[in-house]
């Protein structure tokens, strides 16, 4: 098993988050305990003095204006776990309480939430040895951080509520037992450096830009292959479109769709001056159906779209690892200042848009994949291709038809999700938390339309992979790019001859497409 450390000023990036997601161990470096432990000694010192500091010595929230005294600090660290474990719905999936787990280690090893050293190496030990607790998915309003998914991962450091542990579901003190660890018992800030910041929204959010950027090498090939299928035009694809039009990520895409398409007999090769007029063409006349000179947008369009794509791809990113590295509790210590900051760093608003800029980025890919296929399986319309597709042109087997159907109603069921989460503040809390920003909404909505748009882009793989063959397949002039997604798409689904259900090819295909690991054939 891999490990990844984390040392001096350095934080995490989305891809090492996932990494740890999949099974990866996080370490400290010394330097890091170190500071965690300066500020716990800092917060000790504090405490001594009977400073006023937020729930530590008062209340929570609008209960601020409570006074409490030290000796209770225990009750209240678990009173607070306990009042926030409230979460309802399905649960997170492992993987994401893996990153949400990471993500708030990252946080706390920075050294200047105040939890105790203890409390923090219990999180990574439960975080390395795979014990990690289920978390429902709703309840979060992403205002004060993600105050409930955070607390039933506190909840399970206590010893309570369920966890996965080796394969099963698990009540936390027996898992924590057989891992041989002790539960939690927090107490100065442990409770509430552990539950209130922005790591499940930035936890998730790590997840969705990784899987983000390989749909999107994936809609690359897609899109060429489509091309290749309807002899479309290499003239779109070339680099000085994006020369005159200075956005990175469509220059990007130029590149990625020509690098696919590039060693293509079938695309038609650009041709510089235009050809010219026919020679015979009457003066003053026109002569009509003639062949196009361009093609329509799902491939002339493709270098801007998608290229828009990967500037909104890149945008969220930046945001995601800003925030991985950030310290978004509340309050914050500067033990070598002496200052005790209460703030706002909690609040989830960089996530939230950034996530729904993303979303309905995802969707637009969905749109470009659904016309594809429309297109791709539409006899009026795919150069010659049997109607949807069908491998037996008998006039018993309607070929790609259901599936063509579901492509369209995975475009429906994401388009119903569009509405932005980050616009939805809901007053809570005593009117405390007055104004909120859904972030958590964002990046689990995000998540989903990441599901569907896998299974879309799993039904136009089986549609273009078939139209590969119908073609004349490898020895017909397809590019490598082409040949490369059509063998790796085999290896799970064969061709369609005879109609059959289509369903279990889609979901194997779809899951193969959301693993780092298992996706690596089908991108160039």
């Amino acid at each position: 098993m891999t490990s990844i450390q984390l040392t001096g000023a350095g934080s995490l990036t989305s891809h090492q988050l996932e990494a740890i997601s999949l099974g990866s161990r996080l370490q400290l470096g010394e330097d890091r305990w170190q500071a965690v432990e300066q500020c716990r000694v800092f917060l000790e010192q504090l405490i001594d003095d009977k400073r006023r500091i937020y729930g530590v010595t008062t209340g929570y929230g609008p209960l601020a204006n409570t006074y409490v005294d030290t000796a209770a600090s225990a009750r209240l660290q678990q009173g607070l776990v306990y009042h926030l474990s409230s979460g309802t719905g399905p649960l997170l999936s492992k993987q994401q309480v893996r990153a949400i787990m990471a993500a708030r280690a990252v946080t706390l090893a920075r050294g200047h939430s105040a939890i105790r050293p203890e409390a923090l190496q219990l999180l990574l030990d439960c975080l390395n040895q795979d014990l990690i607790p289920q978390v429902p998915a709703i309840g979060t309003v992403g205002a004060s951080g993600d105050l409930t998914p955070l607390a039933h991962i506190t909840l399970g450091l206590m010893g309570q509520g369920d966890v996965w542990w080796q394969g099963e579901t698990l009540n936390a003190a027996q898992a924590l037992e057989k891992a041989g660890l002790q539960p939690l018992n927090p107490e100065g800030k442990d409770a509430l450096a552990l539950v209130n910041g922005t790591s499940a929204m930035t936890g998730m959010a790590a997840l969705n830009t990784c899987q983000a950027e390989r749909l999107l090498k994936l809609s690359v090939t897609l899109t060429g292959l489509y091309g290749e299928l309807l002899s479309g035009h290499l003239e779109a694809l070339q680099p000085g479109l994006a020369e005159l039009r200075p956005h990175p990520g469509q220059a990007w895409a130029q590149q990625a769709l020509l690098n696919a398409c590039q060693d293509s007999q079938l695309l038609q090769q650009v041709e510089q001056p235009p050809p010219r007029l026919p020679a015979d063409l009457p003066e003053g006349e026109a002569r009509h159906h003639q062949p196009l000179p361009q093609d329509a947008y799902t491939f002339r369009c493709a270098p801007q779209h998608l290229g828009a794509v990967k500037d909104t791809l890149d945008f969220h990113q930046q945001v995601v690892d800003r925030e991985i590295h950030a310290v978004t509790d509340n309050p914050l210590f500067l033990p070598e200042s002496g200052e005790v900051l209460h703030g706002g760093n909690f609040f989830g608003q960089h996530i939230a848009l950034a996530a729904d800029a993303l979303n309905n980025t995802l969707i637009t890919l969905a749109v470009h994949s659904e016309r594809r296929i429309a297109r791709i399986t539409d006899p009026s319309m795919n150069h010659g291709l049997p109607p949807f597709l069908r491998g037996n042109n008998n006039g018993l087997h309607s070929g790609f038809m259901g599936a063509q159907v579901t492509a369209t109603a995975l475009v429906a069921e994401m388009r119903t999700q569009a509405s932005p989460a980050s616009i939805q503040s809901i007053a809570t809390n005593a009117n405390n938390q007055d104004v909120v920003t859904m972030g958590t909404l964002a990046a689990r909505r995000c998540a989903t339309t990441l599901e569907r748009l896998s299974e879309l882009l799993a039904i136009e793989s089986l549609i273009l992979s078939q139209g590969y063959e119908l073609k004349g397949g490898a020895s017909a002039g397809f590019s490598k790019s082409a040949t490369q997604l059509h063998r790796a798409v085999r290896k799970t689904a064969d061709g369609l001859t005879d109609d059959r259900p289509l369903a279990g090819d889609i979901q194997q295909l779809s899951q193969q497409f959301t693993n780092p690991t298992l996706m690596a054939p089908f991108l160039t």
